[in-house]
């Protein structure tokens, strides 16, 4: 049975410091090794979080790497090039991302989302957008919603 270490990392910034090395150090595997293989792994989503489940083998000292995905919040954040989300999300416009960005998130995310089809979880993202403070396309997400919600009941 492997061993389990999970951590989260900033995208391609994994550092052997004293997080992962006490951590792994005991396991008797090269925390160098795995230091650059995550980094390797989440280097496309530099500036972001990214769970990371680091699974070791006991008998060889071998590793495997499981790397999630970024919170849906902090794909956004990085489409609309914002670092924090509005505090005032009601009445504090931080940004806007289109419909495109919102859908190629929804299919990053695919499965992490709820939604049976990418429409749904598309939904799921935009309703996202409400809470950080950012329009979708330039329109309130909340009237994107009620459109799209709208023109699928028209269907």
């Amino acid at each position: 049975m492997a061993d389990e270490v999970s951590v989260l990392v900033e995208g391609g910034k994994a550092a052997a410091g004293a997080t992962l090395g006490s951590a792994l150090g005991p396991l008797g595997v090269n925390v160098g090794q795995v230091v650059a293989q995550i980094n390797a792994e989440t280097k496309q989503f530099a500036g972001m979080r990214v769970p990371v489940v680091i699974k070791v083998n006991p008998s060889n000292r071998t590793f495997t790497l499981v790397v999630g995905r970024p919170p849906v919040a902090a794909l956004l954040l990085k489409e609309a090039g914002k670092e924090k989300g509005s505090g005032k999300p009601n009445s504090e416009v931080i940004g806007d991302v289109s419909l495109d960005a919102v859908r190629r998130i929804a299919t990053a995310k695919g499965e992490d989302l709820e939604g049976r089809s990418v429409e749904e979880q598309m939904n799921q993202v935009i309703g996202t957008c409400v809470s950080l403070g950012l329009t979708v396309g330039g329109e309130d997400p909340r009237a994107v919603l009620k459109a799209r919600v709208a023109a699928r009941g028209a269907r």
